[in-house]
């Protein structure tokens, strides 16, 4: 099967998100100018990505709005529904096991799970938050697909490879550390501070090209 890079599945997310919102407002059909224009892409782009998978649509008409929405649910995999934990109940782990976004796209939250006894026995949106200690015996019992890790670092490593052993396919991981995981274990970091500094950088280029445009009006003059 060929290697489909992330940011092509990304832009796909997207447009599967901007042709559910065309549908909510009764659209039929969309060009790609138009995906492109709301998506912050090129139309060119627009076909390319979705080239990789197919022929869709036809030229001067677009693409039909349902036909596709379907089409990329199917390549996204979201025509079936996941079984997700979230191990650690701090405040990252507690915002995503209410986030009910979730459960719209068909991932639905089972459990979570917490090493300190303070948390555990709370309930973030009806959700009790179990021991740790239970995973093995839990997962064993009732499998789930992917397991959301928001422990702090140094329990990271041990708690990803109880959930791999357990079974578990992927893993989106907020630790701020590197998992050491088997291959075929997709593990997706998610780093909150590097998303800050790319925001950061973006702003300062911003900065510093508006003040040279403010330079050169002043050179000008």
């Amino acid at each position: 099967m060929r290697k489909i890079a992330e940011s092509t599945v990304r832009r796909l997310s997207m447009y599967l998100r901007l042709l559910e919102e065309f549908a909510g407002q009764g659209v039929e059909t969309v060009s790609s100018e138009a995906l492109a224009s709301r998506g912050g892409t090129t139309s060119a782009q627009v076909r390319k990505d979705l080239s990789f998978f197919g022929s869709f649509g036809k030229r001067g008409l677009g693409y039909a709005v349902p036909e596709l929405v379907g089409r990329l649910r199917d390549i996204l995999g979201l025509e079936r529904s996941y079984r997700v934990i979230v191990v650690g109940a701090g405040k990252i782990g507690t915002a995503l096991a209410r986030y009910r976004g979730f459960g719209e796209r068909g991932f639905h939250v089972a459990a979570v799970y917490d090493a300190d006894p303070r948390k555990v026995g709370d309930s973030p949106d009806g959700l009790t938050v179990r021991d740790v200690r239970r995973l093995e015996r839990d997962l064993a019992a009732d499998p789930v697909d992917i397991a959301i890790l928001s422990t702090p670092a140094g329990a990271a490593q041990a708690v990803a490879e109880t959930l791999v052993l357990a079974g578990v396919r992927a893993i989106p991981n907020f630790a701020p550390v590197q998992l050491e995981v088997p291959p075929e274990v997709p593990v997706k970091d998610v780093n909150m501070a590097l998303e800050l500094e790319t925001l950061s950088y973006a702003l300062r280029q911003e900065g510093a090209e508006a003040g040279r445009a403010g330079q050169e009006r002043k050179a000008g003059n």
